[in-house]
């Protein structure tokens, strides 16, 4: 009879793609790497040319910044004050979390039992 080994149940993880990028991350550097590719071209319509490694400069910068909204997490340390209970949290979903916050502006006040009284826009 053939030997047992363990094998766990309950596997998270999320697939990598070149070691450093997540699913997540690679298509938000590929989107912000877009954005600085279309910020070259806009560039080069507008007589201002640019040459190969200048764009490619933008486009890095660019990406860069998109790379390190999806992957940079908030530490969990007391010195960062407010930020503080947001640790382990990626900059990425909280910037996402707080434009979804400005858009809605809803107020809603409740009573002692936790009933809604009145929801609506803050108007």
């Amino acid at each position: 009879m053939g030997s047992s080994y363990y094998v766990p149940r309950s596997v998270k993880g999320e697939s990598r793609i070149l070691y450093i990028f997540t699913i997540k991350s690679f298509i938000v550097t590929l989107i912000f790497g877009l954005v600085g590719a279309g910020i070259w071209f806009l560039l080069n319509s507008l007589n201002i040319k640019l040459e190969l490694v200048p764009g490619l400069i933008i486009v890095g910068i660019c990406g860069g910044i998109g790379y390190a909204l999806a992957t940079v997490v908030i530490p969990d340390v007391p010195m960062m004050g407010p930020l503080r209970k947001a640790g382990g949290e990626n900059i990425g979903s909280m910037l996402l979390r707080l434009i979804t916050f400005k858009k809605r502006k809803k107020i809603y006040l409740y009573n002692h039992k936790r009933e809604i009284i009145k929801g609506g826009n803050n108007k």
